[in-house]
């Protein structure tokens, strides 16, 4: 194998790097409407992240995009059910501002969730609008994640706008989802300015040459990895972390270590060396 790598030797090798565990930052738990997925629940999710050394995997609920409430109570079952592999985001659905709140007050309740999860193009709400405040607020004082999907030219949810919300909330640190899909200049240019944003990788593999650049322009430090598991297998992504003209070091800051340091208060540990 032509790749020096250690880690990608490994991992060919092997399936999995010991040396360098996996933490997915980008998960759903959970059937999907109209869509055929053979392993949505907690034990095929668990067999997947196995076959490749994937540690754990923080997840919002599929249900929960639709009925927050609900999807949100079955994540907290499954991160109960499961101590140590799943950590799990709470869902707030914009167009429900009573609701928001009542999420977000319940927040404090469940273990193991690390922030909020806000998928805008799906709410056809803008990430930039009054209804997301009171989680937000909250996720600043308590200084919690927020995954944010994002997606290029979006009207509800372009990096721009993920850019303008952070510069706002700088106690909260914004997961990137999907790294602005498309837009990269202006995702990467929002991962430079705010010191709170971070890029997610989920979908974004597939773009040659763009982890190299991401590395390059933002540095390996900034970004976390993540797959949409149970929509996609977690072997492609790392592959394409292990394959990428970078270092053996900032494998290792994507593949865990940032994440490491973002859920040190829910997993109860220092970030590795």
């Amino acid at each position: 194998m032509k790749n020096p790598s250690a880690i990608a030797r490994e991992f060919v090798e092997r399936g999995r790097c010991d040396a360098c565990p996996v933490i997915d930052m980008h998960g759903h738990y959970g059937p999907y409407p109209s869509i055929y997925m053979p392993r949505p629940y907690a034990d095929g999710m668990v067999e997947s992240m196995d076959r490749c050394g994937v540690a754990c995997i923080v997840c919002s609920s599929h249900a929960a995009l639709v009925d927050a409430e609900r999807g949100n109570a079955e994540m907290a079952q499954v991160i109960g059910e499961n101590p140590g592999r799943f950590y799990g985001y709470r869902v707030v659905n914009p167009n429900y501002p009573r609701q928001v709140a009542e999420e977000v007050a319940k927040f404090a309740e469940g273990q193991g969730f690390a922030g909020f999860k806000f998928h805008s193009d799906q709410h056809e709400y803008p990430i930039t609008g009054d209804a997301y405040a009171p989680a937000l607020e909250y996720a600043q004082e308590h200084r919690l994640l927020v995954l944010a999907h994002t997606w290029g030219e979006s009207r509800y949810d372009r990096p721009a706008m993920l850019g303008e919300v952070a510069a706002k909330y700088e106690g909260a640190t914004f997961l990137m989802g999907h790294a602005g899909y498309g837009e990269w200049d202006a995702a990467l240019a929002v991962a430079r300015e705010r010191d709170n944003v971070y890029l997610e990788l989920t979908a974004a593999y597939e773009v040659g040459g763009l982890i190299e650049r991401m590395v390059g322009e933002v540095g390996s430090g900034k970004i976390v990895f993540g797959t949409d598991l149970p929509w996609f297998d977690p072997h492609y992504g790392i592959g394409a972390i292990c394959f990428s003209r970078i270092a053996d070091e900032d494998r290792q800051n994507i593949l865990h270590r940032n994440a490491e340091g973002l859920l040190g208060p829910v997993l109860g540990t220092e970030p590795s060396g």
